[in-house]
């Protein structure tokens, strides 16, 4: 296998044994990128010297026996919403484009000090809403580019599974790591809320708000998540918990854990080959040594829709002294949606927060039973962009077909991982997800990479060469 499809932890353990340098591999990378960016669009800024040059520096450490940890020496990049010191951080926004923080992010910060090579700030939607701004020109999914990449960390789902780096950060505040990790056959973890600092992110809903890793493997995300994860004191919602070992999970069994499954939520109305897809992974799970519980879900429809005007009021907060003020400087997609959310009734903003509390004491109780939860990826198969655009001009279809199975672990701030898990007719990712309770990621991790050492899907890669 070529360099550029190698696992983080695999190519981590080569450059830590010194049988190839992070020099070489850096240089790999961007003569990669230089062969195929052009029609993926999927970096915003590429970070060539300056990448070079910590790769050189990671080497250097690694030889005088001063190695970090796996990220050492590795290229990852960066979505485009995490302040980066000097340089410019967009959120994928024409008004932000002279932006340039005078720090990093806390994140940005621990992937450097982990010894990371941040090879790119990477594509995302405008303000990591639905749609990319008409001046960027959007990301094409390296498996088809007729086909949905996800959103709205879309540069870092397409940039990973094209070889460009071996991980990348996301955020998800409606299923923005699990959507791009669904669509281009990736795994993505998004943590508990607050698990991962948020000091110097670009925010689109600040309660809703999570980052976290999307990589190729349970066990390249639990690399990255272990580095990212932490308290932080320039983040009060940052949680003090210790963070454990993640990746003393991988290579554990998963014996005794009981994973729920309710099939009538997780499958009513889709269609049959991600039902499919879920049954295999019953399957799966069940050879394992897991126990499959059949549970019915305590929350519904009505419990999520009582909860919408909780966003678009976050939203606005987050857009003070640009929106309405700089309007035109908007898609007009993003324009329309922000406008709209200008008519929000108080009382209705108010019955989403009482809303979501009750949504999560729903959730909590789901746990009584059951370790972890299963559910699809994504509420249908992976969508081509012509009906992607028709989605976004209805967003209550949005919400029903894209949003169904994540943004109910925003509201309740959830800890889920993507994984891969099979393919569709035509040959295009079908993914799912384990939910569990806060602070489960060690579980998590365990379970999907039980998973992924019994299947191959998370080994196949687009061809593009």
């Amino acid at each position: 296998m070529e360099l550029h499809y190698h696992g983080l932890l695999e190519i981590s353990e080569l450059i830590r044994r010194r049988e190839v340098a992070s020099l070489e591999v850096t240089q790999a990378l961007l003569a990669r990128i230089e062969r195929h960016e052009p029609r993926l669009n999927s970096i915003l800024l590429l970070l060539a010297e300056q990448a070079l040059d910590q790769a050189r520096h990671a080497d250097a450490e690694i030889a005088a026996g001063q190695w970090r940890g796996p990220l050492h020496g590795v290229p990852i990049g960066l979505k485009d919403l995490h302040w980066t010191k000097g340089l410019p951080t967009t959120a994928g926004m024409e008004i932000l484009r002279d932006f340039r923080p005078a720090e990093d992010a806390t994140v940005v910060t621990r992937l450097k000090q982990a010894g990371a090579v941040i090879l790119a700030k990477l594509h995302m939607t405008e303000a990591a809403v639905l749609d990319h701004h008409p001046s960027l020109p959007r990301p094409s999914n390296p498996w088809n580019a007729d086909y949905w990449t996800g959103v709205s960390s879309s540069g870092s789902g397409v940039a990973t599974a094209a070889g460009f780096c071996f991980g990348a950060t996301g955020t998800d505040t409606g299923g923005s790591i699990r959507m791009p990790s669904a669509a281009n056959n990736l795994t993505g973890i998004k943590p508990t809320w607050g698990r991962v600092s948020r000091h110097g992110l670009i925010h689109l809903a600040e309660s809703l708000d999570h980052i976290g890793p999307i990589a190729r493997s349970a066990a390249d995300a639990a690399a990255m998540l272990q580095a990212m994860a932490g308290p932080d004191p320039r983040d009060p919602s940052a949680l003090d918990a210790p963070v454990p070992d993640y990746l003393a999970e991988c290579g554990k069994n998963i014996s005794g854990l009981t994973i729920g499954i309710d099939w009538a939520y997780a499958t009513g109305g889709l269609d049959p080959e991600i039902g499919e897809s879920l049954r295999r992974a019953v399957a799966s799970f069940a050879d394992l040594g897991a126990r499959v519980k059949e549970i019915s879900l305590p929350w519904d429809e009505e419990d999520i829709a009582a909860t919408n005007g909780l966003f678009g009021a976050e939203a606005l907060a987050a857009h003070l002294g640009m929106f309405p003020e700089q309007a035109e400087r908007y898609g007009p997609r993003n324009r329309a949606m922000f406008q709209s959310h200008l008519r929000l009734d108080p009382a209705r903003v108010a019955a989403g927060y009482q809303g979501r509390d009750r949504l999560k004491g729903k959730m909590q109780s789901a746990f009584g039973d059951v370790d972890l939860i299963l559910l699809p990826g994504l509420g249908r198969l992976l969508p081509r962009w012509d009906e992607i655009e028709a989605m976004f001009d209805n967003l209550d279809a949005t919400r029903e077909i894209l949003l169904r199975f994540n943004s109910p672990f925003n509201l309740t701030g959830l800890p889920t991982i993507s994984l891969p898990a099979g393919f569709n007719t035509q040959g295009l990712p079908i993914g799912i997800q384990l939910v569990g309770p806060i602070l489960a990621e060690p579980l998590l991790i365990r379970a999907g990479d039980a998973f992924q050492r019994a299947t191959d899907f998370h080994t196949r890669h687009p061809a593009l060469d």
